[in-house]
């Protein structure tokens, strides 16, 4: 049986799974792990320890495309606080279109926790017309955001509920009730459904609600590929649902792993008590808010931001991407057969 969706056709993968967005953490051998294992690997926008994020991306790309000939994508974060997010929209097109097997092989740009619509600029446009069959996506947490998203003229959407990892919007809708909703609305626009995916039955689900894949976080940090340190990694198998907290971080909401990072911020009420915070963020207070970032790459995870999802309730062990993989297809096939099924003539 081979599962075939909108999602695998498009970007020629064996498998609906694709790897989620993690900046700033480094994903280079996750996502060649995770492309060559049939699915689609993800680079993250990194800025840590002080290097250019765009001299960062371009290096992870050109090692990503020595050691797999498998489609991958990159993703940027395009806040209005992220500052190199315009000038990565801008050069990074141009570095894809002047290398071929770049050209080739980079073919999924997703941006998230901001605009859809600063990387529709020249350079990527003449990266399309230069014969890239490279689509754009956008991380949309909400139904108002799938909006934007399809008047900006995305290609797809990764439609991400509240119970994922990493940065979130404000409503707390949930990943089942946001897909259907999103995909009721837009059953022509390709969907890959993210927050809450870490088994075949949560991809099965996904599939059956409209989704064309799933992309998932937390299950690939609980991989041996990954680049996450020991300590981040292994936090995962024992830990529960209910482990992680839904705070206020410098880009907006996000959950995180329950540590003492998380407890030292505030919850989250409103978007406009967030823009009043933004108006009292200096340089100096987001740059001392990344040092948390950068440490849980020395296994500092008490205070360290360690970004996590829901999901981890369903992860008990740190395996190899491939077996992650396939185990999931495994399982996601025997559900669909089962839930077959149930149909009577």
């Amino acid at each position: 049986m081979v599962i075939e969706t909108s999602i695998t056709k498009m970007f020629g993968i064996k498998y609906p799974i694709i790897a989620a967005p993690m900046g700033p953490f480094y994903t280079t051998e996750l996502t060649i792990a995770v492309s060559e294992a049939g699915g689609l690997g993800v680079l993250s926008h990194t800025n840590l320890f002080g290097k250019s994020s765009l001299e960062e991306m371009k290096k992870n790309m050109l090692h990503v495309v020595e050691h797999t000939d498998k489609p991958f994508g990159f993703n940027i974060r395009t806040s209005r606080l992220q500052i190199d997010a315009p000038s990565l929209c801008r050069a990074i097109p141009r570095f894809i279109r002047n290398n071929p097997k770049l050209r080739e092989q980079c073919i999924y740009a997703l941006t998230s926790a901001g605009t859809p619509k600063m990387i529709h600029n020249n350079a990527f446009q003449k990266l399309k017309d230069s014969g890239s069959n490279i689509k754009h996506f956008h991380v949309a947490p909400a139904l108002w955001l799938a909006d934007k998203c399809v008047s900006a003229g995305v290609d797809g959407m990764v439609v991400t509920g509240w119970e994922g990892g990493g940065h979130q919007s404000y409503e707390r809708i949930s990943t089942l009730v946001l897909l259907q909703q999103v995909a009721r609305k837009y059953p022509d626009i390709p969907l890959i459904a993210c927050g809450g995916f870490a088994t075949g039955e949560g991809l099965a689900a996904a599939l059956a609600a409209g989704a064309g894949a799933v992309a998932m976080g937390s299950r690939f940090i609980a991989s041996k590929e990954s680049e996450f340190h020991e300590k981040y990694k292994n936090i995962i198998p024992s830990a529960k649902a209910s482990d992680t907290l839904y705070c206020l971080g410098v880009l907006g909401p996000i959950r995180l792993w329950k540590n003492e990072y998380a407890l030292s911020h505030k919850p989250v009420h409103s978007k406009e008590e967030k823009l009043a915070l933004e108006k009292e963020l200096t340089p100096e207070k987001a740059l001392e808010d990344n040092k948390h970032y950068e440490m849980v790459y020395k296994g500092n995870i008490e205070q360290g931001a360690v970004l996590l999802g829901q999901s981890i309730g369903l992860i008990d062990s740190i395996d190899n991407v491939k077996d992650i993989i396939e185990t999931i297809i495994k399982d996601a096939e025997k559900r669909i057969r089962n839930v077959a099924q149930l149909l009577k003539s």
